[in-house]
């Protein structure tokens, strides 16, 4: 998928066209919830272990524990990389778990 965004210069009429699809790398990552067996995680594509886990969370229904946090769990499956958010899907604020 390419990202494009168009700039108008009125005076001549022209349109330029700015490729920013080598800019963002996106990578593969291995995302489930802390409540949640690793071999139930699925394989998200995004540019960030941040954007991974707010994709995952958006795209499946959970219920919150009793102060609407989910903690969840992002792996990087190319560099091995693991990261732990917790998601307050309340509010939609992004912590790193402690």
């Amino acid at each position: 998928m390419f990202r494009r965004t168009g700039i108008i210069f009125p005076a001549r009429g022209f349109r330029e066209q700015k490729d920013f699809s080598m800019s963002v790398s996106i990578r593969r990552f291995r995302v489930h919830a802390g409540h949640i067996d690793r071999h139930h995680g699925i394989f998200v594509e995004e540019a960030s272990f941040e954007a991974a886990a707010v994709a995952y969370v958006e795209n499946h229904a959970f219920e919150a524990n009793g102060d609407d946090e989910l903690r969840v769990i992002v792996h990087d499956t190319g560099s091995g990389h693991e990261h732990c958010f917790r998601i307050n899907l309340e509010t939609g604020e992004t912590s790193s778990c402690s």
